[in-house]
């Protein structure tokens, strides 16, 4: 409904700006209303319906694309630019006088009674577009600012409770703990890890954190994999000494490493190397498989590698290099990151 109002505000406001125009130049002279051509009249109200409906297209355009200023000065500047388009006006008129559409009989007068009429209407006309569309603005900023607050207060429900469920997961552990005979140190020693992985999840890492805090969290994880891998399994592992107090964003390398442990096989062996060369870091596992997993054409494996390129992407645009290869039975992951 507002819409199709809208589309008929320039045809009135064009009916208003011509009857005042011949209000004044038929009245002052004391002659009658809308006095001469009919045919000139019609012209003249058309040209002026079309050049109010070609402002307000003009306009509307340029207010949607527009970041409307702040302060005095910059108001100034764009209502000088609204006087200059306003100015061709006398163009348009001067187009039509020397094609014979309209009769100019007192000729500077009447450009200039025609721009004293049309030009304070137009700008208020103007105005009123301007006006419409920062109060949308407001409106809509009013809106987003009130679903920030929701979000914020949804945010901030979740964040108690994620609180409280690692708290009672931690008092579960230790519950666990504490009813395990203290002669079956491989599950106590199980609880202790697993504790120390979800406590570096949970609440040590933040958005950056040091090689250190992130070595001690992928031995720890290394050593809880080992618990419940076969005997059989051949690991070696290497973590580069100088890596201590240079950061990192977290939980980069355990996809990697929970990679060769779950599809580890045939000899069951792992190779871990985390060194840093000049800027860069290189992190290289290899694990052999199975000729089960290798023959295998559906495999879940490179879902986690997938979800760990997406981060890479987010985290190190351009700064880094990551590969998998498959070769007989051996599967060969590396990334190197660049630091600098």
């Amino acid at each position: 409904m507002k819409i199709s109002l809208r589309r008929i505000y320039p045809f009135f406001l064009g009916l208003i700006l011509f009857n005042t125009l011949r209000a004044i130049t038929d009245l002052t002279k004391h002659e009658v209303f809308w006095s001469g051509s009919i045919t000139l009249h019609l012209i003249g109200i058309s040209f002026t319906i079309s050049l109010c409906y070609f402002y307000d297209f003009l306009w509307r355009r340029q207010v949607n694309s527009f970041a409307f200023p702040e302060g005095h000065q910059s108001i100034i500047k764009e209502y000088l630019q609204i006087l200059l388009q306003l100015s061709g006006i006398n163009l348009f008129l001067l187009i039509g006088q020397c094609a014979g559409i309209f009769y100019m009989g007192s000729g500077w007068i009447d450009y200039m009674l025609i721009n004293v009429c049309f030009i304070p209407f137009l700008l208020i006309y103007y105005t009123l577009i301007r006006n419409e569309k920062v109060s949308r603005n407001y409106r809509s900023k009013i809106l987003i600012m009130e679903k920030l607050k929701s979000d914020k207060s949804e945010s901030e429900l979740k964040f108690l409770k994620s609180q409280y469920h690692p708290h009672f997961l931690f008092n579960a552990l230790n519950t666990i703990y504490f009813q395990i005979d203290d002669n079956n140190i491989e599950a106590k020693r199980s609880i202790e890890l697993l504790s120390d992985l979800l406590r570096y999840q949970l609440y040590d890492i933040e958005k950056e954190v040091t090689f250190e805090q992130e070595i001690n969290y992928l031995q720890a994880y290394i050593a809880f994999q080992k618990i419940r891998m076969s005997s059989k399994l051949l690991l070696n592992a290497y973590f580069d000494p100088q890596l201590k107090e240079q950061k990192i964003h977290p939980m980069i390398f355990q996809p990697i490493i929970e990679n060769s442990f779950k599809y580890a096989g045939g000899e069951y062996k792992i190779k871990i190397e985390l060194r840093m060369e000049d800027n860069k870091i290189i992190f290289y596992v290899e694990n052999t498989t199975s000729s089960i997993w290798q023959n295998e054409e559906n495999t879940n494996a490179g879902i986690g590698l997938d979800n760990l390129k997406k981060r890479l992407d987010l985290l190190y645009p351009g700064k880094y290099n990551f590969y998998t290869e498959h070769i007989s039975n051996l599967f060969i992951a590396k990334l190197e990151i660049n630091i600098e």
